[in-house]
């Protein structure tokens, strides 16, 4: 798994930020021999487009949390769509108010707001909606459940080559403060081998920010240690934090990580973590 955005609500960028990098939510998930999985559509995408070979088309899907801006706006971005023979198999949660997660795309990357409309890209962009279920994308089983945010919004857990990772970019806590968790998310991340949460807000933010949709660094930890997960990867961090921030909170969470037995770390742009036997 290689992360290529982790930042959340918007890109940012500057000196102060090039440690853990200023992209939004984007990871893939790479198994052997296997057309990758992508978790979100966020500007991290860019860099992962950068990463595939340049002379044959591209083969893959993504898992779509949310339609919100920093989930999506990498999209037309993605320069494999620029070869023909390209397709891009989008999952993305059934929308509320009339209009498909398909149409919201091609209103969405269009004139005014884009230069040329999606569908004149030579790759095909295939979108499609689900709500609570499970399929099998190449040889992983992938779960997509509800769990609370602002809108329809999915987590996601994948199963693939004895190893588990669950994607919980967005997620809101109780607005208390307190900690519980929906059925939902518990079970994507019962005894993940790795947890990717958010983790965007401090408890004084929070307590400011508490109807934002997000969670702090300790209910990401709670939830990890709740469901038995084995390590955790604190995400979507806040565009306000930077580099020493963000290594003060880590520091803090990794010292806690190690006593409840869970490993613990800051995801940033450009790190790789391997799961499983291979």
């Amino acid at each position: 798994m290689t992360f290529h955005g982790v930042r959340g609500s918007t890109p940012c960028h500057g000196p102060e930020l090039v440690g853990y990098g200023g992209n939004t939510s984007c990871v893939s998930v790479d198994i052997d021999g296997e057309a990758p999985i992508v978790l979100d559509l966020g500007t991290g995408l860019r860099y992962f487009g950068h990463s595939r070979p340049v002379d044959e088309p591209f083969r893959g899907t993504c898992l779509v949390s949310h339609l919100h801006w920093d989930h999506i706006q990498g999209l037309p971005f993605f320069t494999p769509l620029l070869r023909e023979g390209s397709r891009l198999t989008v999952y993305a949660p059934v929308q509320e108010g009339g209009r498909t997660a398909a149409q919201i795309f091609a209103d969405s990357i269009r004139p005014p707001l884009f230069p040329v409309d999606l569908a004149v890209l030579p790759g095909i962009v295939d979108v499609r909606e689900i709500g609570d279920s499970s399929f099998a994308v190449g040889s992983a089983e992938v779960t997509a459940r509800s769990i609370p945010h602002l809108g329809a919004t999915l987590g996601y857990r994948i199963d693939a080559e004895h190893a588990s990772v669950a994607y919980l970019s967005d997620h809101q806590m109780p607005l208390d403060g307190s900690f519980a968790a929906t059925a939902n998310a518990k079970e994507l991340c019962r005894d993940v081998d790795l947890l990717i949460h958010d983790a965007q807000f401090t408890p004084a933010e929070f307590a400011r920010k508490r109807d934002w949709g997000h969670c702090t660094i300790e209910f990401a930890m709670w939830m990890a240690a709740e469901a038995g997960a084995k390590r955790l990867a604190l995400f979507h961090h806040d565009p306000t934090h930077s580099d020493d921030v963000l290594d003060r909170l880590g520091a803090v969470a990794e010292a806690c990580g190690r006593s409840a037995g869970i490993e613990v770390f800051m995801a940033r742009e450009g790190m790789t973590v391997q799961l499983g036997s291979s």
